[in-house]
């Protein structure tokens, strides 16, 4: 019986090789052989996920067709790959991807690096800030002091708490978008809530479009669910979207859904505009998709500009009927990670049909945590909370931009005026092999493939706003470190990761 669960054809696996663009070797810098070349991107491709583990790969005549190179350097790279345990084989079945014993499983979304490895490793693998305090333990005192009433019920409550849906719908209504609370529905963080969204409009083989990069755990989500996805790239820099790819691909693609993050983009931190929304609001209109806003970083500018509503209005205001745009939001990016509290604002017959389906999936979100972020709408809490998260946030930036530039002056980047995120062109360097590197020298780094579609974005790296201070200036000093050992090639060759990089 054969040990395979999955298979790669050779096109797809040639294009996701071919991805991993390098910066030509300089004078005297040794190319390792082709063999070696070849097993060491299928190798990174497996540590990152991008080919899953036990995936039947093709033939060695078929890849050395699709690569044009010979049979005999693919017959060598997947000798060396089962000498490294990264590959195994048996007659009659071919040979499938593998991970060498002692090593974790790759993961093919953003993870949490574990709290054993903090002291020796920096960091860099998710957008996510320490709660801010003392605002976290008021929350949850407050909660305790609500929830005896709730204790004496059953506890499901599919679309949330009464007095937390109100509490969202009138925050809504406040910033101009008139909300009722059967228009809201809570849910287990965002992720829960593109989920749903996603099971109830996007069947296996519906098309989703997606911005291009685009927020990485949320396109694995969408894979695992079967969709086919649709990438629109972003416009240069930080100016949000390029409306005639948006209008082209709800043109000819018609997918049934399109995935935006408007205000503070993740990875990119581009913000959209006024005029950018509301047209490409009439465009999903015109095709038929519904439009999903990600508004988890909405309230993360870190400008003063951007202050006293002087944010672009919610993509959700051009949609006065309420037909095309679902709103997601979320308290993990604002407030804190732990606190896994979203929500969902659509029309009043999505909300039934969600809560519905919901039936089906996890039932309901913990009413403790529900209270407690009711509590911080309800006092004020909230927005002094955020406030002290945007002064982190800002300090953390303009931190971590000064040691980027002082160690690392070839990398080039945009800086956001909000979000938790910077997007680096590395230099001409692969992101994928960076972030193998880092780890070994200990920093951890996501790679730019992580956000796109089909290997798009090897250039690149994300770096998020979660360190500052002399902490900033060591990460850039590791990433320097590990820029130094990509760009002479030495890069281990063989030797795994010390630890995987999620």
């Amino acid at each position: 019986m054969a040990q395979w669960t999955s298979a790669m054809g050779a096109a797809q696996l040639a294009r996701l090789l071919n991805s991993q663009q390098e910066r030509p070797a300089g004078p005297g810098t040794r190319r390792p052989p082709a063999y070696r070349a070849l097993a060491d991107g299928i190798r990174l491709l497996v540590l990152e996920g991008r080919v899953p583990v036990a995936a039947r790969l093709p033939a060695e005549r078929e890849l050395a067709l699709a690569l044009s190179v010979s049979r005999t350097t693919v017959a060598a790279a997947y000798e060396a790959l089962r000498g490294e345990g990264f590959l195994e084989s048996r007659r009659g079945a071919g040979s499938w991807t593998a991970v060498p014993a002692g090593n974790p499983l790759p993961a093919r979304g953003l993870e949490p690096l574990p709290p054993e490895a903090l002291g020796s490793v920096i960091d860099l693998g998710c957008a996510s800030l320490p709660a801010p305090e003392p605002w976290l333990t008021r929350a949850v005192q407050g909660a305790l002091e609500e929830l005896p009433p709730y204790a004496h019920t059953h506890g499901d409550y599919p679309a949330g708490l009464p007095a937390l849906r109100a509490m969202i719908a009138e925050r809504y209504t406040a910033r101009g978008i008139p909300t009722m609370p059967e228009q809201i529905m809570v849910t287990t963080g965002a992720m829960g809530a593109i989920d749903a969204i996603c099971h109830l409009f996007a069947g296996r083989g519906e098309r989703i479009a997606v911005e291009s990069p685009s927020y990485a755990n949320i396109l694995q989500l969408m894979r695992e669910a079967g969709a086919r996805l649709i990438p629109v790239a972003m416009a240069e820099g930080l100016t949000g979207w390029d409306l005639d790819r948006w209008r082209q691909v709800l043109r000819e693609a018609a997918p049934r859904l399109a995935y935006v993050v408007a205000d503070f983009h993740n990875p990119t931190g581009a913000l959209a505009d006024e005029d950018q929304r509301r047209r490409l609001v009439d465009a999903a209109r015109s095709a038929g998709t519904v439009l999903v806003a990600d508004e988890t970083m909405s309230e993360l500018w870190l400008d003063e500009e951007y202050g006293d509503g002087g944010m672009p209005r919610p993509v959700c205001g051009f949609d006065p009927a309420g037909s095309t745009v679902i709103t997601v939001g979320s308290a993990s990016k604002a407030f804190w990670a732990g606190m896994r509290i979203g929500w969902v604002r659509a029309a009043p017959d999505v909300i039934r049909s969600l809560v519905a389906a919901r039936a089906y999936a996890d039932l309901g979100t913990p009413v403790l945590e529900q209270l407690a972020v009711n509590w911080l709408f309800s006092t004020g809490g909230w927005e002094q909370a955020v406030d002290l998260r945007r002064d982190q946030a800002r300090e953390n930036r303009d931190a971590l931009v000064a040691a980027v530039r002082r160690e690392l002056p070839g990398w080039e980047f945009e800086i956001p005026r909000g979000g938790l995120t910077l997007w680096v062109r590395a230099g001409g360097l692969s992101g994928s092999r960076l972030a193998e590197v880092g780890e070994r020298v200990g920093v951890r780094v996501p790679s730019g493939p992580r956000f796109g579609v089909d290997g798009a974005f090897e250039g690149y790296v994300r770096l998020p706003f979660t360190v500052g201070g002399a902490v900033a200036d060591e990460a850039a000093a590791r990433l320097a470190a590990a820029a130094r050992l990509v760009e002479s090639g030495a890069t281990g060759g063989s030797e795994a990761p010390r630890t995987f990089v999620a």
